[in-house]
């Protein structure tokens, strides 16, 4: 048992990956995916994790356009884990039916229903739904605090600005559960310095580079935060890349030919360098984003990088790419049943 953390909370994170198998060159239908996400959240919550999170994304490569919908799905076949968006793209979206969706998941699921809004580190929503990327940072901010506003009065006006306004009018449901909602923030200081200023939790999203260097955010975020009523206290969640085996040859068989396919298409987007099996090993150490290995290995360096930054809760991101599923739900086993158990006991 480590003996260092607090109470610790654990979670699954997904794009709903479609990628082609770089064995065969062949792609699961995204029906089926879709389908298989519902399995995961099964599982995870029977091994004791607490939370399942579906990223928004518009791509071709993601198959998780609607996460309320897949959530709503999985809302009535469990009891406990708690289901959120991880990430809601806010920007392109509007905060009245944001609200309302997960309003009426958090009915469904009786409370379990989550928020995180995000500007979203893809761009393909923008043009899909008609907006203009020079407005990217100015839509995010009003629309975030619209959507606060929209779940603290069930009667609503807003002045209008990017989105336009809405005179007295009533936004329904109205959810008798708290609707948790929190910011998503990658390399901002300015995203975590509002996040704190606004009272709500902080969802970091460490997809590379050191993870130590993110402890300026965490402390930069609890400095500033202001209590808010349905968060008096602040709250972190922290995301990462991983795998998990007691096979360690696994790791270079299994996941990263997983890994660097996806990351080297969105490298090129990027103009990111390649990434490579040398990229993998430095990213699996200490001062990497990676989290994979075996579960002792994994739960030690949790417990290391999650004491540093002062997180509530860490969330494994699984897969990268393409992965059959069985090694998915190998991992979201492990991380309940193993890693979980290091902690908390």
């Amino acid at each position: 048992m480590l003996l260092t953390m607090k109470k610790l909370e654990f979670g699954i994170t997904t794009f709903v990956e479609t990628v082609p198998n770089p064995k065969t060159g062949e792609t699961i239908s995204q029906d089926v995916r879709i389908q298989q996400i519902i399995d995961e959240i099964v599982l995870a919550e029977k091994v004791g994790l607490s939370f399942y999170g579906v990223g928004e994304h518009h791509r071709k490569e993601f198959a998780a356009s609607a996460p309320a919908v897949i959530l709503a799905a999985a809302a009535g076949l469990t009891n406990t884990i708690k289901l959120g968006s991880s990430v809601t793209v806010l920007s392109s979206d509007d905060p009245v039916r944001v609200y309302q969706q997960f309003a009426t998941l958090n009915a469904l699921s009786h409370g379990r229903a989550e928020i995180t809004a995000g500007r979203g580190s893809f761009i393909e929503s923008f043009p899909l739904f008609g907006y203009d990327l020079n407005d990217y940072d100015a839509l995010f901010e009003e629309k975030l605090d619209l959507l606060l506003h929209i779940r603290d009065h069930e009667i609503v006006s807003h002045p209008g600005g990017l989105r336009s306004a809405i005179d007295h009018l009533g936004v329904y449901p109205r959810t008798q559960y708290p609707l948790w909602i929190s910011r998503g923030v990658g390399g901002s200081p300015e995203s975590v310095l509002r996040a704190a200023e606004l009272g709500i939790p902080l969802f970091l999203a460490i997809i590379g580079g050191d993870p130590y260097r993110f402890k300026a955010y965490t402390d930069l975020y609890r400095k500033h935060y202001l209590p808010s009523k349905f968060h008096p206290e602040p709250y972190i969640s922290v995301h990462f890349h991983g795998y998990l085996t007691h096979d360690k040859k696994e790791l270079q068989s299994i996941f990263y030919p997983s890994i660097v396919t996806l990351m080297n298409t969105i490298g090129r987007e990027r103009g990111w360098g390649p990434y490579t099996f040398e990229s993998f090993v430095h990213n699996m150490s200490e001062h990497g984003a990676l989290f994979a290995g075996t579960p002792t290995e994994v739960a030690g360096k949790i417990n290391r990088v999650m004491t540093a930054l002062g997180g509530h809760r860490f969330t494994m991101h699984i897969p990268v790419g393409f992965m059959e599923q069985t090694y998915v739900l190998q991992t979201i086993s492990l991380l309940g049943t193993e890693v979980r158990t290091f902690f908390n006991d």
